[in-house]
């Protein structure tokens, strides 16, 4: 930006960026009050932030820059807490992800008769509860998978309960409290254990010790419309399972096409734990149990 050099002198003592100043001078040049204004807005920002003709701000804190183009929010510890956990997971174990396409028509009956069932009358049941149900399962089959990795002491150290991780956005960012002893726990208890850890995650009522001692996580990301992804791990864990919406599709039903229910899994494992046969183990029962819950009845 162009700027005579008393100019320049007098954004050096009041530690303003020239670039930043939009120039009003002839040609854009930079004059002494565009650099004396630029700084008394830096000294007053707003503290709301809109898209000009927004009817309300959607940022509701952080400093406004004088042009109103950018708005810097300081890191919170919630947010800082988990930028730290996913970074150190995604550089220290070797993710892998496999995807699989299900239909799941007979959870969906499944959902509508439990909801109509008086023993599931108190508790809110949702193909979430079914998934994690179907996880827990795989995970009595395939118990390797329930394992972490300890750099420390160079072993692999194998889980024999089931702390079971649900991912929550919240206002304060995304936490993952866990169901401590899932394994242990009937469709009933499930369910009320999966509300009782959203309701307090949505209020901001998560402890550290709630998030402490995962051991494998559900994140669903169905609930956002989207129909899969790629998770990271949650640090101390070797899988999450991303469970995908529901649509309703065509689909080869007994050899003609129907429309049916279908969802998506993504299923990301900690490759130093975890092959790729062990991987598409689990992954393949979760996907099982959500295409004939029956199994469960066998598999339990």
């Amino acid at each position: 930006m162009l700027a005579k050099p008393p100019v320049r002198k007098l954004a050096k003592d009041l530690g303003v960026d020239l670039l930043s100043v939009p120039g009003t001078g002839p040609g854009g040049i930079v004059t002494r009050e565009d650099v004396q204004a630029f700084a008394s807005e830096a000294a007053h920002p707003e503290t709301l932030a809109n898209y000009p003709g927004d009817d309300a701000p959607w940022l509701s804190q952080g400093t406004v820059s004088p042009d109103a183009r950018r708005t810097r929010v300081p890191v919170k510890s919630v947010r800082r807490r988990t930028a730290e956990a996913v970074v150190a997971s995604a550089f220290t174990a070797p993710h892998v992800t496999e995807f699989v396409t299900v239909d799941v028509t007979k959870t969906m009956k499944l959902v509508a008769a439990l909801r109509e069932d008086r023993e599931f009358a108190d508790v809110r049941v949702t193909p979430l509860l079914v998934t994690a149900k179907a996880l827990l399962l795989a995970l009595r089959r395939h118990p390797e998978i329930n394992a972490s990795w300890d750099d420390e002491a160079q072993e692999i150290v194998y889980k024999h309960y089931v702390n079971l991780g649900i991912a929550a956005a919240t206002p304060r960012g995304l936490v993952v409290p866990n169901i401590k002893d899932a394994h242990r726990l009937g469709l009933h208890d499930l369910a009320v254990a999966i509300a009782d850890l959203t309701t307090t995650a949505r209020s901001g009522r998560t402890t550290p010790g709630d998030m402490a001692d995962g051991t494998i996580t559900i994140t669903n990301v169905g609930v956002f419309g989207i129909d899969t992804g790629t998770p990271i791990l949650n640090p101390g864990e070797a899988g999450i399972l991303a469970f995908g919406a529901i649509r309703q599709r065509p689909w080869v039903h007994k050899g003609k096409i129907k429309k049916r229910w279908i969802t998506q899994l993504a299923l990301s494992f900690d490759h130093r734990l975890v092959d790729g046969e062990l991987g598409s183990r689990v992954l393949a029962d979760v996907a099982a149990v959500l295409e004939e819950p029956s199994r469960g009845l066998v598999w339990g």
